[in-house]
This record gives C-alpha cells, sequence and structure tokens, in this order.
C-alpha cells in the first residue's frame, strides 16, 4: 500500500471508531511516521512505540518526540507516549505472555521537552538533504549513538595501521587526528598505554615476540584426553522454547575435537538440530556422552562456552552434577594471546580467534566459506528455519557444519604451534 493509502487507512479507522491501531500512518510537514501501536482513550490516544531492546535508550526519546510531533499535528491529541521494551527477565513457559515479556515506560514529559526544538532540527536537517555532500570530517559522532553507513567512505583516507586501529581507550584518538597524527609511526608511544604501545611497537616494527616459559606454563596446564569444544547459538527478543529467556544464548550446534594423546589425530564429533526443535536437552546429553568426565575441555572464550553450559545446567538439574564437572574441567586457549606470551604483529592488537588463526596458520582460513562468523551463523540457522525446502535445508547444514567444524579445528592446528614453540 501506498504512503497515501496507509494514512488514509488510518483516518478511516479513527473515524469508525477502532479502539486499537496497529502501525497508525501520519504526515506532517513532510515527515511520514508510523507509530506502532495506537490506543484510543477516553479523552485521547496514547502512542506505544516498540523496542527490541531491553531498556530505554537516549535515541529512543528523540524516536518518541517525532512521533508525537506528528500524530498531535495531525489533529489527534495524545495524552501518553510509551516506550516499550523487552523484558529480559521474563522465561517463557508455555504461550507467550505479552505483559510480562514486555515493559512499558511512558516518556510524554521527554516528548513535550524535545518538541520546542524540533521545527528547527527538521528544517536543519532537510536542508542538509537538498544541499550538497556536507564538509563534515570525521569524529566520535561516526560511530555515536550508532555506526554510520557512510563510514567506509568517509574513512577512506585513513590507513590501516592508524592511530584508530590501537585496542582500547587509552588516549582521545580524535585529539590527535584533529592535530594531524594518523599514522601509528606518528604517535608518542610514552603516551600510550602499555597495551597500546606493544601494540604499536609490534606493527611499527613488523615484530613478533614469544615468551616460551609462558607459553609452557599454559600448555602445563592441560591434559589428555583434550576436547577442542565451540557452540554455535541464537539469541531472539521473543524466546522460542520454554524455559528460555528474552536473548538467552541457546546452543543449535557444538563441534568436537578430541585427542586422546598428545600428537594424536584428533576425532571429530558435531552435532546440529534439525529445524524448529528445541536443541537443549539433546545437544546436553550427547555432548556429556563424548566429553569423558576426567577430559580436558579446550575453548576459546571460556565465559562464552561456560555460559552456555550454566544455561543447560540450570534448565535440566538431572544433568547438571555432569554439566558443573565438564565446567570445571575447561581451559581458556586465549590465555595465552591475551597475556602476550605470544604474539604476531599481523594480529593489530587483538587476540581473537579470527587474528590468532591466520598469524599462526596461515594456510587455515575461514575464506571461501558460505558461514565466516557467529553471526553469520546464526542468521543461516533462521533461514534453515523458515524453509521448507529440503535441498536448501542440507545446503544450509553443511555450510554450518563447516564453518563450527573449522573453529574447533583451528583450535587443534593453534595448539599444536604452541607446543612447536
Amino acid at each position: 500500500m501506498s504512503v497515501t493509502g496507509q494514512i488514509a487507512k488510518t483516518r478511516e479507522l479513527i473515524a469508525a471508531g477502532a479502539e486499537v491501531i496497529y502501525e497508525a500512518s501520519f504526515a506532517f510537514d513532510g515527515i511520514f511516521i508510523k507509530a506502532d501501536i495506537l490506543v484510543r482513550t477516553r479523552a485521547a490516544w496514547e502512542i506505544h512505540e516498540v523496542k527490541m531492546s531491553t531498556s530505554v535508550k537516549d535515541p529512543n526519546y528523540d524516536d518518541a518526540a517525532i512521533q508525537y510531533y506528528v500524530v498531535t499535528n495531525s489533529g489527534l491529541s495524545v495524552s501518553k507516549v510509551f516506550l516499550v521494551h523487552i523484558n529480559n527477565q521474563y522465561e517463557r513457559q508455555g504461550d507467550i505472555d505479552v505483559q510480562q515479556l514486555f515493559t512499558s515506560e511512558d516518556v510524554i514529559d521527554a516528548a513535550l521537552t524535545h518538541q520546542e526544538n524540533l521545527p528547527e532540527i527538521v528544517t536543519n536537517l532537510r536542508n542538509a538533504l537538498q544541499g550538497s555532500e556536507p564538509g563534515i570530517d570525521i569524529g566520535p559522532y561516526c560511530s555515536t549513538p550508532y555506526d554510520c553507513e557512510f563510514i567506509p567512505y568517509c574513512w577512506q583516507h585513513i590507513p590501516e595501521d592508524s592511530i584508530f586501529s590501537l585496542k582500547g581507550r587509552g588516549i582521545n584518538k580524535f585529539n590527535y587526528y584533529n592535530d594531524g597524527i594518523i599514522r601509528l609511526e606518528d604517535l608518542p608511544l610514552d603516551k600510550l598505554n602499555d597495551a597500546q604501545r606493544f601494540q604499536a611497537i609490534a606493527t611499527i616494527n613488523k615484530e613478533d615476540s614469544i615468551n616460551p616459559a609462558g607459553v609452557k606454563d599454559f600448555l602445563d596446564s592441560l591434559w589428555y584426553p583434550l576436547c577442542h569444544l565451540d557452540f554455535e547459538t541464537f539469541a531472539t527478543p521473543i524466546p522460542h522454547f520454554d524455559g528460555t529467556r528474552p536473548y538467552q544464548q541457546v546452543p543449535f550446534q557444538y563441534s568436537l575435537h578430541i585427542q586422546e594423546k598428545e600428537g594424536a589425530e584428533p576425532i571429530h564429533y558435531e552435532y546440529l538440530v534439525e529445524p524448529n526443535k528445541d536443541p537443549r536437552r539433546e545437544l546436553a546429553e550427547k555432548l556429556l556422552a563424548e566429553i569423558p568426565e576426567d577430559g580436558c575441555v579446550l575453548t576459546y572464550n571460556q565465559v562464552f562456552e561456560k555460559g552456555v553450559l550454566k544455561n543447560l545446567a540450570e534448565a535440566f538439574p538431572d544433568l547438571a552434577g555432569a554439566i558443573n564437572a565438564r565446567i570445571e574441567n575447561i581451559r581458556d586457549l586465549m590465555v595465552p594471546f591475551k597475556k602476550r606470551d605470544i604474539y604476531r604483529w599481523q594480529m593489530r592488537g587483538s587476540y581473537s580467534i579470527k587474528e590468532a588463526l591466520p598469524a599462526l596458520v596461515p594456510d587455515l582460513s575461514y575464506d571461501g566459506l558460505n558461514v565466516s562468523d557467529g553471526m553469520m551463523a546464526m542468521r543461516v540457522y533462521h533461514e534453515m528455519c523458515k524453509s521448507d525446502d529440503p535441498e536448501v535445508i542440507a545446503e544450509l547444514r553443511r555450510g554450518l557444519l563447516e564453518y563450527c567444524r573449522l573453529d574447533t579445528l583451528a583450535m587443534v592446528k593453534i595448539l599444536n604451534k604452541l607446543n612447536e614453540i
């Protein structure tokens, strides 16, 4: 339906006495808005703007203000403006309880406060759209409150190894940029914190560093059988299964490479749930059958894997003892990289597996995979759940299995490199 048609339909529903209108459409002064939910009360109307976040964010107040501005100038009296957001403490049991899933906050006062300046803001925005490309340099506003979609265009002049490639917040990078200091080699190194100075010197000089004693201490903390574990999860605002909460990380897949002894060829195990099925019980039971109770469980970023396992233990008390025993045996392959016991200059201050792998094992790469990161894996899983084409589902499964398998194979290869060192 066209914009004109949507506005006309809204007017028709109002005239017909509708009590609730979804996506009510209005236009004023060239601004078109769709209020998520418009509710008629005895004296006026209420605007309910629904957000998928778990709390009210600052930009949401601007959104509420413009909604109020357009609706009231279209002739309706508005008594309340609610920002509705997800209650992440809600746990699903049976059908979704909408009243418990969402939390509402009346922000009418904030909306009214913004009204005085809105006409001027709208005029300035309209002038900016009608004019030529604005002569504004990059700044903190490029990523506040959200990343701007024009960053690839506006940041073309920034080299790869710039002050902005430094990890952490030790310095005000834009202060240096505004003084004409952009390249790492032009920075006063004494102004950087230890981690940033380490990164800058390594990058400038293309130097690697190794602390063999630190690497050995880490390797000595491991034992066999050694089980390389990686989960893939999804998180949705509306929980899919009983016993889950909004945005809870629900594991739908894992890859497991088990080495019975040092130097042994790893045996690979994997799990990927069928579409639209609660995976947790089946996944937990299969994983417990494959990981020996006395095995060392190696992860990359243990906080994530431990969190997934703790949720499984909470969901299934009868499995909690066995799951907690595996949690106690978790070790983190990230540790020697995070401590800089081993560092390759190509990692550019990062210790993620996506940076460590190509730096240590250049012949193994995520390039060319249909699924190349965790966010993409989540999207592909949802695509698989929406499809009813067996061939499409089979192809998506292959991509997910290939990606997750590479995550734990990468851990095996990285550990081999550490052993060589």
